[in-house]
């Protein structure tokens, strides 16, 4: 736990592709809440202590929300939060959608919802301040790619450069997949890693994701 916060993280590692999911859980009332449903439940449910009171989805593709319908039979009162236009949520229940710029009270929690299109049309990141669960739109060292349907390189380099990288550089970025040389990094040092986070201008970024792909090890 961070002392300068009122709030615990733990990370559990996983899934298809070294995913990540997140426990948050309130230092004053114990509340919990999950980013992304990733991991499978039997290796995440001996921490959690309460019901969750939600989970909150960075983005709709399938390795981050594999195991969601096991966490919704298992808390079936949690409450599911994401985009209003993502498709595999319109008739779920308990499902929140959310607004870019909202603020999300969960018990003493503050989340602020930043849509963040490019990876993909539905990706949101969750700024629980001084952390920022980025999912598949920022990781240790590089961005997301753009190589699926419904990804949109112009839409990147506005949520990368627009809304994360004008966001304060203590901020600790928690991805969600584990394909950076440590786990999480300072906003700050994540420019400082990576040439994709340091482009002059819109060409000068799709030269530099090019770049990455041609040159791209599998699994990074």
């Amino acid at each position: 736990m961070n002392p300068d916060t009122d709030f615990s993280i733990r990370s559990f590692l996983g899934g298809f592709d070294n995913n990540f999911t997140y426990l948050i859980t309130c230092s004053q009332t114990g509340l919990q809440v999950l980013i992304d449903a990733a991991i499978e439940l039997e290796k995440i449910s001996k921490y959690i202590i309460n019901h969750p009171l939600a989970i909150l989805i960075t983005h709709t593709h399938s390795d981050h929300i594999a195991f969601l319908e096991d966490y919704k039979k298992a808390y079936p009162k949690m409450q599911i939060l994401g985009h209003p236009k993502s498709n595999k949520f319109s008739n779920k229940k308990n499902f929140i959608p959310l607004n870019d710029r909202q603020i999300v009270n969960i018990g003493v929690l503050k989340f602020n919802i930043i849509y963040t299109p490019g990876h993909f049309y539905d990706s949101i990141c969750y700024q629980l301040k001084p952390a920022l669960f980025t999912g598949d739109t920022m990781f240790v060292g590089r961005t997301g790619r753009v190589i699926s349907n419904k990804s949109n390189i112009k839409h990147l380099y506005n949520s990368i450069y627009n809304k994360i990288l004008t966001l304060p550089m203590n901020t600790r970025i928690y991805p969600g997949h584990d394909y950076g040389h440590i786990q999480s990094i300072l906003l700050s040092d994540n420019i400082d890693n990576s040439p994709l986070l340091r482009a002059k201008n819109f060409d000068d970024f799709k030269y530099r994701m090019n770049e990455y792909e041609k040159n791209r090890n599998i699994g990074s």
